[in-house]
């Protein structure tokens, strides 16, 4: 019987160097070849998007970023895996909604419906108000969720909902609805008001998708995953799709993925991605709150030590600023009031490292300048810095 392939920690986090971008010497040229590399860019936090892509450019410039998303369209804010708002590249939208956001906006679409039936609108109600929606929003070309209820003023109509209870509020048909045609891509988010760390976008009408069989389009979501984030486990691959284990399971199977044995027992890998990769040089990094490479897989014990998790992580499972030196998380970072980023290890750093990480600090400072950046979820270490 031929031994299966083994590929330790130590390569997983060359692997994760190079492919993620992080070495100086793999750099990007380009906001799309970022978003290329990491498969989606998490955007539940509109800074991490600018801060997870100027990590990993060569010459970052927001307004690069800003051109592939509200001019050129060559990238795409949409919900996809776990619920969650991402960017992605153009191309792999349809991948992404088909084997993903199309059955959780399903869901939500049949929730809406049973939203406004609580308030006493039946379909025909909504899908006037929608189709009214949709007018408004192609005449105005953009516009934000308070300047489209001033145009179609059923969409503020409020509906109480869960009565009685601790966590009781009101909500919008608006708020529902724009959510709803988001997830459907009717529409998209589009330019921000305000600066790019501003959460309130406005909306635009989205072109149609083409229409992928959802198997098909597992299977080439998880080759691309497996691409970046390669070699992994099954249940990394189910965490990060939200798949069941029966889909993640026959996308592995139809993308020709291998079993390879990890430190962490068995992985997958691309049948042509076996052969060991050349070490770089160590480097030093600061990723923000979100970054797609700290909350890439599951099981994170080979980059992230188990006793970090306590100061980096929140209630939710949420990962704040991190500090990378050499392929591991060592530390996390916040930026201060002032604009000053303070930094603090979480294990003992050679001075080597220190010098590394001081640099990358204030280089992120003055890339920042008079930005002040809150991560949405706040961490313990992230909290005590700006304490």
């Amino acid at each position: 019987m031929t031994a299966r392939p083994r590929i330790d920690d130590r390569q997983r986090r060359t692997r994760l160097t190079i492919r993620h971008l992080l070495d100086p010497a793999h750099r990007a040229d380009s906001p799309e070849q970022v978003a290329e590399a990491l498969v989606a860019l998490h955007a539940t936090d509109p800074a991490t998007v600018f801060l997870s892509t100027s990590a990993r450019l060569s010459r970052p410039e927001p307004a690069d970023l800003e051109r592939a998303l509200y001019q050129d369209r060559t990238l795409l804010r949409m919900h996809g895996m776990r619920h969650t708002l991402f960017v992605v590249p153009a191309d792999l939208a349809p991948v992404v909604y088909a084997s993903t956001t199309r059955k959780v906006a399903e869901k939500e679409r049949r929730g809406l419906l049973a939203f406004a039936a609580e308030g006493g609108f039946d379909t025909g109600w909504l899908a006037e108000v929608q189709r009214r929606t949709l007018a408004a929003l192609a005449t105005a070309g953009q516009a934000t969720g308070s300047q489209l209820g001033e145009l179609v003023p059923e969409l503020r109509e409020s509906i109480t909902v869960a009565v009685g209870k601790p966590y009781e509020a009101k909500q919008t048909i608006g708020m529902r609805l724009l959510r709803v045609l988001g997830m459907e891509n009717e529409i998209v988010r589009g330019r921000p008001v305000g600066g790019w760390t501003s959460g309130q976008h406005r909306w635009a009408i989205q072109g149609a998708l083409p229409e992928l069989p959802p198997a098909e389009a597992q299977v080439e979501l998880t080759r691309r995953w497996l691409t970046a984030f390669g070699p992994a486990t099954t249940e990394d691959v189910r965490w990060w799709t939200g798949w069941g284990v029966r889909e993640v399971r026959a996308a592995l199977a139809a993308c020709g993925a291998v079993a390879v044995d990890l430190e962490c027992g068995e992985g997958h890998a691309l049948p042509d991605d076996l052969d060991p990769l050349p070490e770089p040089e160590p480097w030093a990094a600061l990723l923000p709150a979100l970054d797609p490479t700290p909350m890439g897989w599951q099981q994170r014990d080979w980059y992230l030590p188990a006793a970090h998790r306590t100061h980096l992580v929140d209630r939710s499972g949420n990962i704040g600023p991190t500090v990378w030196w050499d392929g591991r998380v060592v530390g996390g970072w916040a930026q201060h009031a002032d604009g000053r980023l303070r930094w603090e290890a979480l294990e003992p750093l050679p001075r080597e490292a220190t010098a590394a990480i001081d640099a990358e600090a204030d280089l992120l400072t003055r890339r920042l300048g008079e930005v002040r950046v809150t991560p949405r979820f706040r961490t313990p270490l992230e909290r005590r810095l700006t304490g």
